[in-house]
């Protein structure tokens, strides 16, 4: 079974999906743009506003989850658009949360202020968003091609797998 796993920054995308793929015991894949900026020696900020300018970065990074994931009968791939990159998952999963939230959580991962996070966060959204609309005709704030959406506020990360694994459980009852 392939399982997509997709949200904005700082929903648990990463961390819902490496415990999902834990409790699964499926691999976890999850290549982002940090790797990619490291991969370049890019300072992670500067690599997102190359990746503004030059579409074939977001058309990389996505065409290399999918052949991973296509690699594989089994796995969880976690990533901004997994739930509309990998067509033949078996299962899609968006997770939510609020702008103030996903900052919260991202400024204790990363440090700053929250004020900071959030205006970084907003700022990145917009951008991710943007880039997704003229690459793919993607609109990501619209769930609708999930089998599941999540909201991530007050869960737990093992909360939100429990979730995802009843939800997974109960459609192969089926």
């Amino acid at each position: 079974m392939r399982i997509a796993v997709s949200g904005k920054s700082g929903c648990g995308n990463t961390t819902v999906s490496t415990l999902l793929a834990q409790k699964l015991g499926y691999p976890m894949i999850n290549f982002t743009f940090r790797q990619m900026a490291q991969e370049r020696g890019m300072d992670f900020w500067d690599f997102c506003a190359l990746a503004n300018k030059d579409d074939s970065i977001d058309k990389e990074l996505d065409k290399r989850q999918v052949e991973m994931a296509m690699a594989l009968d089994n796995c969880v791939l976690g990533s901004r658009l997994a739930i509309w990159m990998l067509k033949q998952a078996d299962f899609k999963v968006y997770l939510l949360a609020s702008d103030e939230e996903r900052a919260r959580r991202i400024t204790r991962r990363e440090g700053g202020t929250l004020e900071e996070r959030l205006a970084q966060t907003q700022n990145r959204d917009a951008h991710d968003s943007e880039r997704y609309q003229r690459i793919y005709s993607i609109d990501n704030a619209d769930t609708s091609i999930a089998d599941l959406v999540v909201d991530t506020q007050g869960k737990t990360p093992d909360e939100i797998v429990d979730i995802i694994v009843a939800a997974i459980a109960s459609i192969q009852k089926d």
